[in-house]
């Protein structure tokens, strides 16, 4: 999987492929919202790996993104947390997160989110990052990012930031990281002015937005990562590997950023951590 690149879909498909995506949401929202604060459905499905919550709302609203996809599109392929791969080679390929912040969602805490990303020959196309409590959907391609909240339409733009010393920063949780994974964090933390914890793939958003400047996360899967790539694309970011390269197929150790100094420094930090 490589980063989010200027299509080779023409701009009619992308329109089309964009309202199919709103209507992914509208479902998965309608699958979500009467279960959110409310009687749930948890389940650890975690075992002796530890506590790994799911709900029926992640189940039924990644049910209710697959059949609209195999009404609309039968020969694109799906690939999701809850239910895995289907047709996972074809030139289509849906990755989702039906609830992406389990952990948030139970709490009752409204920064989870519904990710859903398109893949075309195995590229990030088109992605979104949906908060329907807040009413909120970040949606883009590398050549645009909005924000549609309450019937608005806003650009989505990163924020310039040259240096971590002016840096808003922000991880799901320090706990994550492993040996030397976790000093490279706690360098990155001392270096910069603010870090935010617990906010998941809605720190994303954030970047996209101008409001957060760097997100590093560790242990990721395609499906946590596959839809923010092209929303951060089109809002002018950055989604690579701890390296600086584009992500892999299965996701692994993510630095998002707004600014490439920012992203640079960052970087140089992460040197350190092998693999």
């Amino acid at each position: 999987m490589t980063a989010s690149a200027p299509s080779s879909l023409s701009s009619s498909q992308i329109a089309e492929l964009e309202g199919f995506l709103l209507e992914l949401n509208a479902a998965a929202a309608g699958a979500i919202l009467p279960l959110f604060r409310a009687d749930h459905g948890l389940v650890d499905k975690g075992g002796a790996r530890g506590f790994d919550p799911v709900t029926e709302a992640d189940k039924g609203a990644e049910r209710a993104i697959r059949a609209l996809i195999a009404q609309r599109y039968p020969d694109h392929g799906v690939i999701g947390e809850e239910y895995g791969e289907d047709r996972a080679a074809a030139e289509f390929v849906w990755v989702l997160d039906p609830v992406d912040g389990t952990r948030a969602f139970i709490a009752g805490l409204p920064v989870w989110t519904t990710l859903i990303g398109l893949r075309h020959n195995g590229t990030p196309v088109l992605g979104s990052i949906g908060q329907p409590f807040l009413d909120e959907i970040y949606i883009g391609h590398a050549g645009e990012a909005r924000l549609l909240r309450r019937g608005e339409s806003r650009p989505l733009k990163v924020r310039a930031c040259p240096g971590l010393a002016g840096a808003l920063i922000a991880t799901t949780d320090p706990i994550l990281f492993r040996g030397a994974e976790r000093e490279a964090w706690d360098q990155v933390r001392a270096a910069a002015r603010l870090a935010r914890l617990g906010c998941d793939a809605y720190a994303y958003a954030m970047v996209a937005a101008g409001m957060i400047d760097l997100v590093l996360e560790t242990g990721l899967k395609a499906w946590d990562i596959d839809a923010a790539i092209p929303v951060l694309a089109g809002a002018g970011g950055r989604v690579t590997d701890w390296r600086g390269a584009p992500v892999g197929v299965h996701g692994g150790r993510i630095a998002i950023a707004g600014d490439r100094a920012c992203l640079d420094e960052t970087l140089a930090l992460l040197a350190a951590v092998d693999g």
